[in-house]
């Protein structure tokens, strides 16, 4: 288990947290919450206000994932949220012939996900993942568990563990001062989990969760 930070090539947002902060009211995070068309393709209060592909998302990051786990065509990796596919897209396309496979609780990211690897993608809860034991070389999880309340959260790292036969990456949302916590607090739409770093830490090493990590600081 390390953290690393293998999402350093993943280009970062340009909106503003303050804007983000005076917008954000009880019924935006419930209407997000949902997971839906407006949280995909809705009005930008809501999520990513257009959830499009595009290669320079995550052509790098496939490149660092592929050196860093030594994944080959002959490797399988599941992504847990997975959304609509776009980073096992490039997955299938940068590696050819691996094996991937996704599972998103949205049922309208999976309906409209690209149809190159629509085939390979579910609709599911990551605190239950419908795999056998270790079935996957690397399972990576990002930026989705800490949207469970934190027992299911738990479920879902353990749940992590089990389907993955040799590594795990994720990352979640954390804090390491109170001035990252304000900026958590502000900008998070919908995370029902998030901790201090030390925290998050203390709860791996509590559940027994092994994977490699890193955070998502705003």
């Amino acid at each position: 288990m390390s953290e690393v930070n293998l999402l350093k090539n993943y280009p970062k947002s340009k909106r503003k947290i303050n804007a983000r902060a005076e917008k954000k009211t009880e019924e935006v995070r419930r209407i997000a919450r949902k997971f839906s068309r407006e949280y995909f393709d809705g009005e930008r209060i809501y999520g990513y206000g257009g959830y499009h592909y595009h290669p320079r998302f995550w052509e790098k990051v496939i490149s660092d994932f592929q050196k860093y786990y030594k994944l080959t065509g002959k490797s399988s990796v599941l992504d847990v949220g997975c959304g609509k596919g776009f980073m096992l897209y490039d997955f299938v396309r940068l590696i050819p012939g691996i094996t991937v496979a996704g599972i998103d609780i949205s049922d309208y990211a999976i309906a409209h996900a690209l149809s190159k690897v629509r085939p390979y993608l579910k609709v599911g809860n990551a605190k239950s993942l419908p795999y056998p034991d270790k079935s996957f070389d690397l399972v990576i999880s990002i930026n989705t568990i800490h949207n469970l309340p934190i027992a299911d959260c738990k479920k879902a790292l353990k749940e992590i563990a089990r389907v993955a036969k040799k590594h795990s990456f994720i990352t979640v949302d954390a804090y390491h001062t109170a001035a990252e916590k304000k900026r958590m607090e502000d900008w998070n739409l919908t995370a029902r989990t998030f901790m201090s770093v030390n925290e998050w830490e203390k709860l791996f090493e509590k559940i027994g969760f092994a994977g490699d990590y890193y955070w998502f600081i705003p």
